[in-house]
């Protein structure tokens, strides 16, 4: 069994990640130090190849990286080579009870496998798809979820609980490994959160195979996606993770805004500007509102990587103006202007958007190394698009 080597440091963030190995999924690279991968599924039957391919697109727009489909049928799996042959980001196949889908499925030019160990019914049919999986040099995900966990671990200790589902991943890697495969991706989903967290942190203790997270069937937004942060923001916290997918029901396209928020959040990949704004009170002195929705508007589609703060009152302004890479800390009609924690300029209200938007400017000449599509100097504060 592969262990977990040491965590490294990554661009010199209060951050550290579980140091995985590099599974490459359609030329895309899962774990390592590459950036977190962001993937949806499609909701439409596969077999209905035009409305599969305008979904992909639309995902793909929003900033998707890899898309599922499920694969139950012979017609599905029929219909993949002309998926893949229309969109533009790597196609990985979830099957569920029939290992033949697998085996048809891998007949197509797909990029990655995703199989349930808890209803592929058998270690042989989980070997068949392993070799051909090897054979034709395509990824897998042993894709292990509470509601469908083996009845074998289920009973071994009562409940679906994580250490009954790191069992049951340890077990199809270790069957895998014999038949000398080794680009796996492994999920441990569940949707109870304090699950999700205690079996991917088990999990994370004992291998170094990259790891896929999400809470599953986490319901309706907007609740749905407060549930999946409360998930897996811990997890990111912890450096785990390699490739997430936030399940909502409904569309899947505000799936991808939902993931780089929580990734934004969490500092494990930044490719906007983000806004800090102080709350509504009386101690405001600015029409903060209006200040935030016009910078909002002028940043729109924006990719900076600059944390922005604008705060309306000299109480906690001036501090947290100076946390910021720009910040503004404001009072009275008139606020100060913070670069990198030193004052730059003062300016009048109807003076703030314009004169941020010039510090905005400044910053980015001054920091190429930070801006998206730039290599890593190694002295980036956080992991970038």
């Amino acid at each position: 069994m592969s262990t977990a080597a040491t965590p490294g440091t990554l661009y010199q963030s209060p951050f550290r990640r579980h140091r995985t190995r590099v599974v490459v999924v359609g030329g895309v690279p899962i774990g390592g130090d590459h950036p977190i991968v962001v993937q949806s599924m499609t909701t439409p039957d596969t077999c209905r190849v035009d409305e599969v391919v305008e979904q992909i697109h639309r995902l793909e727009e929003a900033g998707c990286e890899m898309v599922r489909v499920t694969v139950p049928k012979p017609e599905d799996a029929a219909a993949l080579t002309e998926i893949k042959r229309r969109i533009r980001i790597p196609l990985i196949c979830d099957i569920h009870f029939d290992y033949r889908m697998a085996l048809a499925a891998l007949d197509h030019p797909i990029d990655k496998i995703r199989i349930n160990p808890g209803n592929i019914n058998g270690i042989d049919r989980f070997r068949q798809v392993v070799r051909k999986c090897k054979d034709r040099g395509i990824p897998m995900r042993i894709g292990v979820n509470a509601g469908s966990l083996e009845r074998e671990f289920a009973m071994k200790y009562g409940y679906p609980c994580p250490p009954a589902m790191v069992d049951s991943a340890i077990r199809y890697i270790e069957i895998a490994e014999s038949e000398g495969f080794h680009d796996i991706i492994v999920s441990l989903k569940s949707s109870d959160v304090q699950t999700v967290v205690e079996a991917y942190r088990l999990y994370a203790k004992q291998c170094d195979y990259p790891t896929h997270i999400g809470v599953t069937e986490a319901g309706k937004p907007p609740y749905a996606v407060i549930k999946s942060a409360c998930g897996l923001a811990p997890l990111l916290l912890d450096g785990i993770g390699d490739t997430i997918r936030i399940s909502l029901l409904g569309d899947p396209v505000p799936e991808i805004q939902a993931a780089y928020d929580i990734l934004q959040a969490t500092g494990r990949r930044v490719r906007k500007p983000e806004l800090i704004a102080c709350p509504t009170c009386g101690r405001l002195a600015i029409d903060l509102e209006k200040i935030i929705a016009e910078l909002e508007k002028r940043l729109e589609g924006r990719k900076t990587p600059v944390k922005i703060s604008v705060l309306g009152c000299v109480v906690n302004g001036p501090g947290e103006a100076r946390e910021a890479d720009i910040g503004i800390a404001a009072g009275d009609g008139k606020g100060m202007i913070y670069r990198n924690g030193e004052i730059v300029r003062r300016v009048l209200e109807h003076e703030m958007v314009d004169a941020l938007m010039e510090e905005i400017e400044k910053w980015e000449r001054e920091h190429p190394d930070r801006m998206p599509g730039a290599r890593s100097s190694g002295k980036q504060r956080l992991p970038l698009v």
